[in-house]
């Protein structure tokens, strides 16, 4: 090991000290310590929003809002009842448990269970994945 000279360690400690209060915030405390000290009567306040994000909380309530006048309904797109259909006919014909072709391709079978039912969210990779190991068009005509 040449080159290398001994080890030595730093044991200087380090000192980590909170930032000091600017001026006006220091006249305050004062004055508020030279009430106390008088035996003067002071009034404390607690500010309702203390502690809390006031401009995230302001925008979350107006996005609530925006979500709460909306009249149309959102939801999720799901699978149609012609593609199950298809997925069903074609795991039966083929003799697989949907345990089975969820392990073919490579998903849980819940997945299967899922767009079975017609729950699932459509996932064109997931169809194409079923269209492969069922050896069967599930979408429409393209």
């Amino acid at each position: 090991m040449s080159g290398i000279g001994p080890l030595t360690q730093d044991w200087e400690p380090v000192v980590i000290r909170k930032k000091a209060p600017n001026s006006a915030a220091k006249k305050d405390e004062k004055a508020v310590n030279a009430a106390r000290r008088s035996g003067a009567e002071v009034e404390t306040i607690k500010k309702s929003s203390a502690g809390t994000n006031k401009a995230a909380s302001s925008s979350t309530s107006l996005n609530t809002r925006k979500l709460d006048d909306e009249t149309e309904n959102l939801t999720h797109e799901k699978v149609p009842t012609e593609l199950k259909k298809n997925i069903m006919a074609a795991r039966v014909e083929k003799k697989l448990t949907q345990a089975q072709l969820a392990q073919l391709i490579n998903e849980k079978p819940q997945v299967v269970q899922e767009y079975e039912s017609g729950k699932a969210i459509p996932n064109q990779q997931i169809i194409t994945k079923l269209e492969r190991v069922l050896g069967v068009k599930l979408r429409g005509k393209k």
